[in-house]
């Protein structure tokens, strides 16, 4: 099903894989290696899943190193030279072989525990950060800081080798806040900071925006410390506000059925989650998406029911707002918020590693 705001010319993909660099661009080749890279994170998650008996795991793992290599090494061939390859090939497809290989491997959610221990530990944290933005008297300053507080949770990655260094090292709650201090300083890769928060706090006097739909990315901080703190902005505002997360499992991406209970919980922990929540203001719907980026002309019907009166769309990751739909309008007011995790990505934007992406698009018929 179709988002509703999306128009005719949609094209969810923002970086074409081509065989050869051109505009300073990455080859197909370098991209399936960055796939490739990543071989050893899901391989370490897997061999703790404990859904997969124990006598069979290290072989489960195995089956599904030797099946995505080979996908890749099938995918390489293809597209090597301009001779052999026939389709551009994308990040969609990409996402789509290492979940099929996974799944054929018997594995569903390998970061399943991590997700919860996250989630566990940033909404410990989670007071704090609310109470550190209700401390802004001026409605201007506190959106920035949230939105700041979007891009430095957005960092807990497990789908790319930087940030999930980092969460080796430090852990992603414990390292929120000060990642949101030491954001690379500004003018970011895509800055539309200021028009964003401009926009977001003239609406909070206007009434411009009745409702916006939040396309949520990765478990723990977040969306506990980044999107929700963010959520709760727009309520202020005098918004309803829909959280939209995946269907099913992928990477550390919280699904629909976790977000659920984190929000119930932050009900629990803040009574402007709970009066939203008993209000029918703040609601989580399954998008139907099962990868980390998300093609808009493939949702539930869920999630499309809900946005026939949205009036403002809010993507948030590097996969659904940057690698996917960065420069895609809608016919309703739009954001892009996320961090710049791969290398290969930073290139295409001529930007820097950890850089920022908060890009407003205006609504057009």
């Amino acid at each position: 099903m179709r988002l509703p705001q999306i128009k005719d010319d949609y094209d969810p993909c923002t970086f074409i894989y081509k065989p050869t660099p051109e505009d300073n661009a990455v080859t197909a080749l370098q991209w399936i290696e960055v796939f490739r890279a990543s071989t050893p994170t899901f391989a370490k998650y897997a061999l703790q899943d404990e859904t997969v008996p124990a006598e069979s795991r290290t072989a489960c793992v195995t089956e599904f190193e030797r099946a995505f290599h080979q996908a890749l090494d099938a995918l390489a061939a293809e597209h090597g030279s301009t001779q052999r390859s026939q389709e551009p090939l994308n990040c969609i497809i990409l996402c789509q072989v290492r979940e099929d290989c996974l799944k054929k491997a018997g594995f569903g959610d390998i970061f399943r525990r991590v997700k919860r221990d996250e989630n566990a530990a940033a909404l410990a944290v989670l007071p704090g950060v609310l109470k550190n933005l209700d401390g802004c008297s001026d409605t201007s300053e506190r959106l920035e800081l949230a939105l700041r507080g979007v891009l430095a949770g957005n960092i807990f990655d497990l789908g790319a080798s930087t940030s999930a260094a980092l969460f080796d090292r430090d852990g992603a709650a414990a390292s929120f806040v000060s990642t949101r201090t030491k954001l690379l300083p500004r003018p970011w890769v895509i800055d539309d900071l200021d028009t964003s928060v401009q926009r977001l706090a003239l609406a909070g006097t206007t009434g411009q925006y009745k409702k916006a739909m939040l396309f949520v990315d990765n478990a723990g901080s977040d969306v506990v410390l980044g999107m929700l703190p963010f959520a709760r902005e727009l309520l202020r505002l005098g918004m309803k506000v829909v959280l939209a997360a995946n269907r099913g499992p992928t990477i550390n991406d919280i699904t629909a059925e976790e977000l659920q209970a984190v929000v119930q919980e932050a009900a629990r922990l803040d009574n402007s989650f709970r009066q939203a929540s008993q209000e029918g203001k703040l609601a989580v719907v399954s998008s139907g998406s099962d990868l980390p980026v998300i093609d808009l002309r493939l949702l539930s019907q869920e999630v499309v029911d809900c946005a026939q009166d949205v009036d403002l769309v809010i993507l948030e990751g590097m996969g659904r707002s940057i690698e996917t739909n960065l420069n895609a309008g809608l016919r309703c007011d739009s954001m892009r918020i996320g961090m710049v995790k791969h290398p290969e990505v930073a290139t295409c934007l001529k930007g820097r590693l950890l850089d920022c992406v908060c890009k407003f698009i205006p609504g057009s018929a």
